[in-house]
């Protein structure tokens, strides 16, 4: 019996932890709620909680940074990703991740950070408008909320396969251990936890690849093994993007444009989760830093997330995409904890474990953490009650935790729909994400840009967005429009939406702009680049330049997709 088919024919539960495994488990679980309760003592004020004091290093900020990008979306996400696009998921962690990191730390924190601005939409305000800001603020709560589920899902699924737990009592674990770390905490408590799970990840998520690689021989070996199975598209990241005829459906215009220029820089420069995280460093330097720090860790990412998947071609060549949850074949979200249970042993296993529930509750609290400041600041602050004491700003955010958490398990089952994580996540940044980055560049790069402009502009892009999303749901075959070709499957269908939202978010802003009044340019004094003077290093040693670091971290990302074109 091959391997595939002992799994498929085993019961739910694929292992049983041992004494030691549980052990590490409970081990981590007890930390860091000890991280939140022992924080609580140093989280009084709102700057405290929702911006953490705003007194990281670069580092910690930068690890941050990282960490609460690294959860369900990378492990599990990817990994499913790899499995069924082959290496092209990779694009995700190069062109589309490494660029716009650099292009935030070197160009747009300076206005983030000289505003002193506790938000995206917070930025939004002070550049255009109220209505601008309430619109954004509201379409990112929403959308935070829905990326939380995904986490929550992630982590159940795991708990389902390898250890056999049902998928609403991991939930709901899960759920209640980060919304009383969070609220107790706050952002305070989620960055030290997530620097915390950073360590784990990595940690736990090398186990697979290396000795997977071991056990095929090789990277050439591996490569060879995976062309007998699929075919040579799937080992090669440029090669075969000059024509649609891949196992992505999609071409380099698409890569490049559409997940390299517009969901990258949209996720990485605007999404709150994100950014906040680089807004608690503690001066300019250090806020510029900390993306550039991120992006060097980023590049080595996918040989913790994109080979598991890539050895799961290899290992289980089969899989299909029906859902686990309802009974039946594995589903390609299964492929990394189907690895886990093949390469764990005893010790190893609950260390593997562990670091996947590190990554999920990291993607949970970051969510969360973020949802809270912006539903406090940008909508209940803004629009509800405007004149309160900090204090009782810092309570509504605890309780805006709870409840962020409480809409976040609603959502962990909606996305159970999904045949991978991937298809959900990239249709989110699709319809909320990519508008948003079109108001903010115009924002900071155009004087012109009105607030009027700006409001529009974000409205339609989205509404279009979600549109198009809608007109997929019903119609499968619209892909093929949307995304130029028959061949392409729903992650390049989420590629191009976003491009055409980001499209048509800037060409209803620069119209609406044409015809409408601008600001004085005496009020865009830091917040728009030709009316603010940029702070320089200039008497920091090169080695402490961030623009230096910034370099070296593109060359790198250079050599790397040289090597795997």
């Amino acid at each position: 019996m091959t391997a595939l088919a002992a799994f498929a024919a085993a019961p739910a539960r694929l292992a049983h932890l041992s004494p030691i495994d549980l052990v590490i488990v409970a081990f981590y679980f007890i930390l860091v709620l000890g991280i939140g309760f022992y924080l609580k003592g140093r989280t009084k004020t709102g700057e405290d909680f929702f911006m953490a004091g705003r007194e990281m290093s670069a580092w910690i900020a930068g690890l941050s940074f990282m960490s609460a990008n690294l959860g369900a979306l990378e492990l599990m996400g990817w990994s499913a990703a790899a499995y069924e696009y082959g290496i092209l998921a990779a694009h995700a962690y190069w062109i589309a991740a490494v660029p716009a990191m650099l292009f935030l730390g070197i160009v747009m924190m300076p206005f983030y950070y000289i505003s002193k601005t506790h938000s995206v939409p917070g930025y939004l305000k002070l550049r255009f408008n109220e209505p601008t800001r309430a619109l954004s603020a509201v379409s990112f709560a929403f959308m935070t909320v829905l990326m939380s589920g995904i986490n929550m899902y992630a982590m159940a699924l795991l708990l389902n396969i390898v250890l056999g737990w049902h998928m609403s009592f991991s939930i709901w674990i899960s759920a209640l251990t980060v919304a009383i770390y969070v609220a107790l905490g706050g952002l305070r408590s989620a960055i030290f936890n997530e620097v915390l799970q950073f360590v784990l990840i990595w940690a736990g998520s090398l186990l697979i690849p290396i000795l997977g690689l071991v056990e095929a021989g090789g990277w050439e070996q591996l490569k060879a093994q995976i062309i007998h199975n699929t075919s040579v598209q799937y080992v090669h990241l440029w090669r075969y993007l000059g024509s649609f005829h891949n196992p992505m459906g999609v071409n380099w215009v698409g890569v490049v444009l559409g997940q390299g220029f517009v969901i990258s820089f949209a996720y990485w420069t605007t999404d709150f989760l994100e950014v906040q995280r680089v807004l608690a460093a503690k001066d300019l330097r250090s806020a510029k830093m900390a993306p550039i720090i991120a992006a060097g860790f980023k590049m080595f990412v996918p040989f913790i997330v994109i080979l598991p998947g890539l050895l799961g071609l290899v290992v289980f060549p089969h899989l299909t995409g029906a859902s686990l949850a309802s009974g039946g074949a594995k589903s390609y979200n299964a492929v990394l904890p189907l690895m886990l249970v093949r390469y764990c042993s005893p010790g190893l296993l609950g260390l593997g474990v562990t670091a996947l529930i590190a990554g999920f509750m990291s993607g949970m609290a970051g969510n969360v953490s973020a949802f809270a400041t912006v539903w406090t600041y940008d909508i209940y602050r803004a629009l509800i009650r405007r004149e309160a004491s900090d204090a009782h700003y810092v309570r509504m955010g605890r309780w805006c935790t709870i409840l962020g958490v409480l809409i976040s398990i609603g959502t962990a089952y909606f996305v159970m729909q999904f045949l991978s994580i991937m298809d959900y996540v990239q249709a989110l940044f699709s319809i909320f994400i990519a508008p948003l980055f079109g108001t903010v560049i115009l924002g900071m790069l155009w004087k012109r840009t009105t607030g009027k402009g700006a409001f529009w502009g974000l409205l339609l892009g989205t509404v279009s967005a979600a549109g198009m999303f809608a007109w997929e749901r019903q119609d499968p075959s619209a892909v093929r429009y949307l995304a130029l070709s028959i061949h392409a499957k729903p992650l390049a269908a989420d590629i191009y939406r976003a491009l055409w939202s980001w499209l048509i978010c800037v060409l209803v802003t620069v119209i609406v702009s044409y015809f409408t009044k601008p600001k004085p340019e005496a009020e865009l004094a830091g917040l728009v680049y030709g009316a603010t003077e940029i702070p320089r290093e200039e008497n920091v040693p090169l080695l402490q330049k961030p623009m230096f670091w910034a370099i070296v971290v593109g060359v790198v990302f250079i050599a790397i997709n040289i090597i795997f074109w």
